[in-house]
């Protein structure tokens, strides 16, 4: 298990865990690695915004505030069709495998007779994908989404038009589409400036420890009339 997937389970463990809580010894264990390991990668998930925090003495442990945890929500088949739809367009997207570990554990805790007229109502939808894009590296992907999700410096090897090969450190900035590719836009160390780097020409790329440093929007450039960002309403 790499450790993007690890910090989600983890995440997941103690959402399950509820107020019991788990020690460190005990995810160690269930997850093969050094209680150390563990504690470092719960102090990922508190930078991150998620609220764990350490329960003292006796039985203590990592415990998740009970607000972490969303309440049911009631979805109609209709809205379900529509996430799965959505999500069928999102092919190759940024944050595309999270957002089909979402849409699982909606169907999990779905009505059967409601997931039945779901999936019939999808089923009524074609999607064509006439052009496909260059291939993107899902390490490369998983690695770029959790530098801007973490807020983390990422080590790439970059191949520019010229076939030109450079190792780069940049600060993520935000993904962004157009011209029929997906870029991340990131300040670069090297230029000490913002630059845009193609995810199909990224070769490799990992986390490092350093935290990286949002930059004003302003900096980034003007985007065209017709993009937009993606806005949770």
């Amino acid at each position: 298990m790499n450790r993007t997937d690890r910090l989600y389970a983890i995440r997941e463990e103690l959402r399950r865990a509820g107020p019991r809580g788990r020690t460190a010894e005990r995810l160690a264990d269930g997850f093969e690695v050094s209680v150390r390991t563990i504690k470092r990668d719960i102090a990922t998930l508190q930078a991150g915004g998620f609220p764990v925090w350490a329960r003292p003495g006796p039985g203590g442990g990592y415990v998740v505030d009970a607000a972490a945890t969303l309440p049911p929500v009631d979805l109609t088949p209709s809205e379900v069709s529509g996430l799965a739809v959505a999500l069928a367009n999102q092919a190759g997207q940024p944050f595309a495998a999270h957002a089909r570990t979402a849409f699982a554990k909606i169907l999990a805790v779905a009505v059967p007779a409601d997931r039945e007229r779901a999936e019939r109502l999808a089923g009524r939808v074609w999607i064509d994908h006439p052009c496909q894009e260059p291939a993107i590296d899902p390490g490369v992907r998983g690695v770029v989404e959790e530098g801007l999700a973490s807020r983390r410096v990422v080590a790439l090897t970059y191949v520019d038009e010229r076939q030109t090969e450079t190792q780069r450190r940049v600060d993520p900035q935000m993904l962004a589409h157009g011209f029929g590719h997906w870029y991340l836009v990131a300040y670069c160390h090297r230029r000490q400036a913002i630059r845009w780097f193609r995810l199909d020409r990224i070769r490799s790329a990992h986390l490092t420890k350093q935290d990286s440093r949002d930059r004003p929007l302003a900096d980034i450039g003007v985007p065209p009339s017709t993009a937009h960002p993606v806005i949770l309403e």
